[in-house]
């Protein structure tokens, strides 16, 4: 079999909640739900930090956000460290972007041999956060509650024209693609900035729900006293605390996030459509995730910055029924896995040695069915970045959950007996052997 082409859609900030592969009932995502159909569903894949810039990050190089030193979404991703544009190149791919990046810094290809649109923000280093300020101590940038209290139907926002131009060009350069005497395999990067806040939808994708039952989130808002101390924070940065969020106002902005789902799969449909046209779609495999999810809502939370299941899940779905059945898989693994997954897929195989260490494992060996894949059961994750007061590690191994951020108490959730994260182990005596052995490892680490 060829070398496949690759094209991976990401959508940003898109929780596993709102896809209907992972159980949503009311969101219409048809494409997505093909897609998933046909394809290999990871149930379990989280990102490596609940920000952008750094998940993006870690996405491309493989590696943790401490390792290349992309901490929050003011830190530059080095130019020397190599990324997977730069490892499919040199294995004879070319490789191109759409959409949104997040590159900081000068350096606005990380590999790419070109780019068709700028980025949505700006590429400068000013969105570093303060960690000696308080909570109630607020940068410009920080989240506030307006996408949740003003969410609605709009016909012409900054984040519509920026996706409707990543939409267009990245479909004129499929056609491109299948016209051009540039006989090389493509990986083509295309990055949507919806469902993002804020939350601001077209009339058509609004009117999608005219009528539906919207629900709420599962676990209730959590009150202001009750929370833990990083959720506390986060409330508190986003605006929230003593703010009374009323049942309609919930059900209007998680409409409009719905909605804003809808309009991703709409772009998805158009770029598959696109692969039919052209006759690529045989030979090009598809990668859909996103770099973090959104709570949502859940426990009065909103947005991301956080570790759990809303926050830090994300969707992973790999069609190319032409190489591997549907299947869903179960294990846990993280998008610094798809560096070697893609290098893998791409033909290198056994023979990629990268330049830098990686902290990925290929995914391949679950693709193909197998009940396991070297280290891929285990996830860690970082989060550096406004809303803390300390450095913040996961671990995910298993059926548990592990969150260590000095100052604060630790966090340790069987997911599996409770998905919605409400009791926390890490004082129990009865796990209290498991809890050493997981602050055992931060440390060392």
């Amino acid at each position: 079999m060829s070398r496949p082409n690759v094209l991976l859609i990401m959508a940003d900030q898109l929780g596993v909640q709102g896809v209907p592969a992972y159980g949503n009932p009311i969101v219409d995502a048809p494409n997505l739900s093909a897609l998933a159909g046909d394809g290999v569903v990871f149930d379990a894949a989280y990102c490596n930090s609940p920000i952008c810039a750094p998940s993006r990050a870690s996405l491309l190089t493989g590696q943790l956000p401490s390792r290349i030193g992309a901490y929050d979404n003011g830190a530059e991703l080095p130019a020397s460290v190599p990324t997977l544009a730069h490892y499919l190149r040199s294995a004879g791919y070319r490789t191109s972007a759409a959409g949104k990046m997040h590159f900081l810094g000068p350096d606005q290809l990380h590999g790419f041999e070109e780019r068709l649109t700028t980025d949505v923000y700006p590429a400068g280093l000013d969105w570093t956060p303060d960690w000696s300020l308080g909570p109630e101590d607020r940068l410009p940038w920080y989240h506030d509650m307006s996408s949740v209290l003003e969410a609605g139907a709009s016909e012409a926002t900054l984040q519509l024209d920026f996706d409707e131009e990543v939409g267009f060009r990245s479909v004129r350069h499929l056609f491109d693609l299948a016209r051009s005497d540039d006989r090389r395999p493509f990986f083509f990067f295309v990055s949507l900035i919806h469902p993002h806040d804020p939350w601001e939808v077209p009339g058509a994708s609004w009117d999608r729900y005219e009528g539906v039952p919207i629900d709420l989130p599962a676990v209730p808002a959590i009150p202001d006293g009750e929370l833990d101390p990083h959720s506390a924070r986060i409330r508190s940065m986003c605006g929230g605390m003593g703010l009374e969020v009323t049942d309609d106002t919930v059900r209007t902005a998680r409409r409009a996030y719905y909605a804003a789902v809808s309009y991703v799969d709409d772009h998805v449909g158009r770029l598959l459509r696109a692969l039919e046209t052209t006759g690529l779609r045989d030979d090009t495999i598809v990668i859909v995730t996103s770099d973090h999810g959104e709570m949502l809502g859940e426990r009065g939370l909103w947005y991301k910055m956080s570790f759990f299941e809303g926050s830090a899940r994300v969707p992973l779905i790999v069609h190319a029924p032409r190489r591997f059945g549907a299947r869903r898989v179960a294990r846990n693994v993280s998008l610094v896995d798809l560096l070697p997954t893609v290098v893998e897929l791409a033909g290198e195989g056994a023979a990629f040695e990268p330049a830098d260490p990686i902290d990925g494992s290929s995914l391949v060996p679950l693709l193909g069915g197998e009940a396991s894949g070297g280290e891929t059961d285990t996830v860690l994750a970082e989060y550096l970045a406004e809303g803390t007061v300390a450095p913040m590690v996961m671990i995910r191994r298993g059926r548990h959950k592990f969150v260590r951020c000095p100052g604060d108490p630790d966090q340790l959730f069987d997911v599996a007996a409770d998905p919605r994260e409400l009791s926390n182990l890490a004082a129990s005596p009865d796990h209290a052997d498991l809890a050493r052995a997981f602050r055992d490892e931060v440390a060392a680490r």
